[in-house]
C-alpha cells in the first residue's frame, strides 16, 4: 500500500486553476522526485499535501488516513513534514530556537534527544546553535530548514527546491544528506529544478505538466528513465531540457551517485 496517495487534485488561487487533476503516489522507503517547468504547480502541490492549501477537489491519503482537509499542524503530527522552498527559517531566532520550533508537536521530554540526532546529522548546526539564523550562509540555512523539519520525526519528508541558490559543492552535500536520510528510513518526496541531480538519486520521477502546456489527459506522468523525462519535457515545448545525455536506468542509482561524490 502507498504511504502517500494523491488522486485527482484540483487547487485554485481565486479564479486561477493552478493544479488540474494531479495524481501520484509515494511508497514507503522511496525517494520520489517531481520535476517540471516553472509554474507547473510543483510547490502548490507540496503545500497542498502539507495542509497549507485546501484543494477544490481530489483526495490526499497518508498511511491510509484521508488528510485532504486536515490542518497543517495535524498533518505534521501524523508524520508528514515539509521543508519549504526558500528555506523560510526564523531569521531573528537562533539556530537552536529554530530547531526547537520544529519539534512543537513532540512531547517536551523528547526534544533533547531529537536535537542530538539533528546535530549528529548536521554538525555545522551544532557549532552554530547559538548563532542568529539570519546570519547563516545559504547552505547552512538549508541544513537548518531540513533539520527543523526532521525535529518532528517525519515518516515522509517533503523537500521543496533544497538546492535553490546554492553553490555546486553545497548542492552535492545536500543531496548526499538526502540519500543518508533515506538510507536511515525516511521516505522522501523531492521537488527540484536541478533535474539531473534529482533523477540521479530518485527511485521514480513524476513530470508535472502545466495545464497551459499539456496536451495529455493526465497532468502527471511517472518516469523511470531519463529518456522518458526528456521526451515529456520536450513535449511541453521546453527548448533546453535540463537532463543529461546518458539514458541510465534507475538501477543501483544510490551506489552510482555516491561513487561520483567520493
Amino acid at each position: 500500500m502507498s504511504m502517500l496517495k494523491v488522486e485527482g487534485l484540483n487547487v485554485y488561487y481565486g479564479s486561477i486553476h493552478a493544479i488540474k487533476g494531479v495524481s501520484f503516489e509515494v511508497n514507503q522507503g522511496e525517494i520520489v522526485t517531481m520535476i517540471g517547468a516553472n509554474g507547473a504547480g510543483k510547490s502548490t502541490t507540496m503545500n497542498t499535501v502539507a495542509g497549507l492549501l485546501k484543494p477544490k477537489s481530489g483526495s490526499i491519503t497518508f498511511e491510509g488516513h484521508d488528510v485532504t482537509t486536515t490542518p497543517a499542524n495535524k498533518v505534521v503530527s501524523l508524520g508528514l513534514a515539509l521543508c519549504p522552498e526558500g528555506r523560510r527559517v526564523f531569521q531573528q531566532m537562533s539556530v537552536r530556537e529554530n530547531l526547537e520550533m520544529g519539534g512543537y508537536t513532540r512531547p517536551a521530554g523528547e526534544i533533547a534527544a531529537s536535537l542530538d540526532q539533528v546535530f549528529e546529522q548536521f554538525p555545522r548546526l551544532k557549532e552554530r546553535q547559538r548563532q542568529i539564523s539570519g546570519t547563516l550562509s545559504g547552505g547552512e540555512q538549508q541544513m537548518l530548514a531540513m533539520g527543523r523539519a526532521l525535529m518532528s520525526k517525519p515518516k515522509l519528508l517533503m523537500l521543496d527546491e533544497p538546492s535553490m541558490g546554492l553553490a555546486p559543492i553545497l548542492v552535492e552535500q545536500i543531496f548526499e544528506i538526502i540519500l543518508k536520510l533515506n538510507q536511515t528510513g525516511t521516505t522522501i518526496l523531492l521537488v527540484e529544478q536541478n533535474a539531473q541531480m534529482a533523477l540521479s538519486i530518485a527511485n521514480r520521477a513524476y513530470v508535472l505538466e502545466p495545464a497551459t502546456l499539456s496536451r495529455k489527459a493526465a497532468p502527471t506522468r511517472s518516469c523511470t528513465t531519463t529518456r522518458c523525462a526528456r521526451r515529456i519535457w520536450a513535449e511541453q515545448g521546453a527548448d533546453n531540457a535540463p537532463f543529461p545525455v546518458w539514458e541510465t536506468e534507475f538501477l543501483n542509482f544510490k551506489s552510482d551517485f555516491l561513487s561520483q561524490l567520493r
